[in-house]
């Protein structure tokens, strides 16, 4: 099958968006915490977080265009912070369920039984229930003029994760974390480790990791 521009143009607007969202491949399946600046907590699933760097420690976030009913964004904006958690598969069925809009009074944590943590000195609301989370602190919002998305980059402040899932060299096994991986717009992936690659040098061949 191949599918031309003027393909994507013609069809309906739920079909191309299935589409082209699972066009990326496997993505990684995040709960984003914000409050109000009146106190409301507020939890939606995204898979836009894309490292950025190391040194800071910098992640980005896509949010879709939207307007008043785009909490997440008024919230970080107001605040300068938000949580990422990662989805778990015991947490996929809550999760999945943040996507629905809720209006603003409503707090998703409520609405899917799972649980706001806070953190001393950090503003933003975190997920109990995740096993691998992060405190974000805004560093730059990008307002994209190509669609009307807003491109957040934010700072990582302090994070939790399994002691088991971090290895000596300081990478994450993130199925020894139970982290699922999300393609498209409703597909919940469990994952396992395949294999891992050495460090690639022009001088010398692919060497797998024992």
């Amino acid at each position: 099958m191949k599918v031309t521009s003027d393909n994507l143009q013609a069809m309906p607007d739920r079909q191309r968006a299935a589409l082209v969202n699972s066009l990326s491949g496997f993505k990684s399946a995040n709960l984003v915490g914000t409050v109000s600046s009146e106190g409301r907590c507020n939890l939606a699933i995204m898979s836009s977080a894309v490292h950025l760097g190391s040194n800071p420690a910098l992640l980005g976030l896509v949010i879709r265009p939207g307007g008043d009913e785009r909490h997440t964004l008024a919230n970080i904006l107001a605040s300068g912070c938000y949580s990422l958690n990662h989805v778990s598969a015991d947490i996929v069925a809550q999760s999945h369920q943040t996507a629905a809009r809720y209006d603003r009074d409503t707090s998703e944590f409520e609405a899917t039984g799972l649980t706001p943590q806070w953190w001393p000195d950090f503003k933003a609301p975190l997920v109990a229930e995740a096993r691998v989370k992060m405190a974000m602190r805004l560093r730059e919002h990008l307002p994209l003029e190509i669609n009307g998305t807003h491109f957040l980059i934010g700072e990582i402040l302090a994070l939790e994760l399994p002691d088991a899932s971090m290895g000596e060299d300081g990478s994450v096994d993130l199925a020894t974390a139970d982290s699922v991986a999300l393609s498209g717009l409703d597909r919940y992936h469990t994952v396992r480790l395949h294999k891992r690659m050495a460090y690639a040098k022009p001088d010398l061949p692919p060497r797998e990791i024992g």
